[in-house]
């Protein structure tokens, strides 16, 4: 008798494993890494190129998946339920669906998306050639159900072609951090690889050289002075104005210079002479742009100009490369950068002018940087007024200290992090906002 009932079973057990193979290859090819399997259909992998077909279409894919697992579940519990009812009689319903909840609740949907998850390349690798051929002969069938589904939903306002998608960046960037928090991604890469997704969403005005910070020549200076003070700046490449300093009329490579005084000697050189014209671009120019401008002029430097035709600043490679890798120190700055200063206590002293983005870069901070570029900038937006020295402030989990203050410019703050809070600051936030 239990060989007899064993042999009835038979058939179940079977459509069980069918019943795990259709839910298991359903979590791994939903959760399979398509950026993996594009790279191994590159290197001729069948399978993948078998995974890479179906995800294509994930609809397509998980309806007749879906439909599979959902048929010959029906099916084992029915046939479970006609076997047993020989031996149970009018109970037979209860007892049938008992035995059947366990079994497909441990054996097709637990365990099989479990090791789905657990090894989700390998998995979708193995099932993709089978899943392909389910999904084609099923098309007809899913095709029919989803063109149901779509009607029913028209009827609550949602259609086809609203489908949401995640934006391409966004998804890299998201991937990214959840593999930095699990320890899989190095800090230093991450900010390298959001540095790239970035370059697309800011502009030259976020990383320029603020024009009261660029170091400039007079033209009208005489011959020798002038040469002397292109020998003695640390830059490659020096503006020279006329009449005001906001008025470029020149860039004067430190190439040219050296060149020229190695051919016809120190005297008598005529700097303005060796001078380009200079080169303007807008302020709202993106970083990804502005690259694309710089290897068409064939340059490094441009000037950056309001809507106005006004000078804001410059704009170099070298700043658009530093906002992938980091600062790049060159052989003339100090090892330690001074404008921000660790102190014993946890806190920093920062200059006012330091960048946001540097600071959530090189300590690892998460200040905002979409309404003010520099610190000092975000300080004076979060109090809608000029602190004075002495205030204090409390925004974002982190704690400011005015320090200095020149005219209407916070030229030094005290800055204390979330990890580093000993004691709260009361926000100090003056009744009426004073006239910049």
């Amino acid at each position: 008798m239990s060989t007899v009932l064993l042999l009835a079973f038979a058939p179940i057990f079977l459509l069980l494993i069918l019943g795990a193979f259709f839910a298991g290859s359903e979590t791994a090819l939903t959760a399979v890494s398509r950026g993996r399997m594009h790279t191994l259909e590159k290197e001729g992998s069948r399978a993948a190129r078998d995974v890479n077909f179906l995800t294509e279409d994930r609809e397509r894919m998980v309806g007749a998946l879906l439909l599979g697992n959902t048929f010959v579940n029906i099916l084992a519990s029915s046939l479970a339920t006609t076997v047993l009812e020989s031996s149970f009689g009018p109970e037979t319903v209860y007892v049938a669906t008992a035995i059947m909840t366990v079994l497909i609740l441990f054996f097709v949907e637990v365990l099989p998306k479990t090791l789905a998850i657990a090894r989700t390349d390998r998995f979708a690798l193995t099932v993709a050639t089978p899943v392909r051929l389910v999904v084609g002969v099923l098309a007809p069938i899913v095709n029919a159900v989803q063109f149901l589904v779509w009607r029913v939903l028209a009827l609550f306002g949602v259609h086809e072609n609203e489908m949401e998608e995640i934006a391409a960046h966004e998804e890299i960037r998201g991937t990214v951090e959840i593999h930095h928090k699990e320890g899989s991604v190095e800090r230093e890469h991450r900010d390298m690889l959001a540095g790239v997704l970035d370059l697309r969403e800011l502009t030259v005005a976020d990383v320029m050289i603020h024009r009261k910070n660029i170091a400039t020549i007079d033209a009208s200076l005489p011959r020798e002075e002038m040469l002397q003070e292109v020998l003695d700046a640390n830059h490659t490449r020096i503006p020279l104005w006329r009449d005001q300093p906001e008025n470029i009329v020149g860039i004067v490579h430190s190439k040219d210079v050296v060149r020229a005084i190695i051919e016809r000697g120190r005297t008598g050189i005529d700097v303005a002479s060796l001078a380009t014209p200079p080169w303007f671009v807008p302020e709202t120019t993106s970083l990804e742009e502005m690259l694309t401008l710089f290897r068409e002029q064939r340059t490094h430097f441009a000037l950056v100009v309001d809507e106005y035709g006004a000078l804001q600043g410059l704009i170099a490679l070298e700043d658009i490369l530093e906002e992938i890798f980091g600062d790049l120190p060159d052989e003339h700055e100090e090892p330690e950068r001074p404008d921000v200063r660790k102190r014993s206590d946890g806190s920093y002293l920062i200059d006012g002018s330091v960048p946001i983005r540097e600071l959530n870069r090189d300590l690892d901070w998460n200040l905002p940087d979409e309404e003010a570029t520099t610190i000092a900038g975000l300080v004076i937006h979060e109090a809608r007024t000029i602190p004075e020295v002495g205030q204090r402030f409390a925004f974002f989990g982190f704690q400011f200290e005015i320090l200095r203050r020149q005219r209407n410019q916070i030229t030094a703050l005290r800055v204390i992090p979330p990890a580093k809070s000993a004691e709260p600051l009361a926000a100090s936030v003056p009744a009426k906002p004073q006239q910049a």
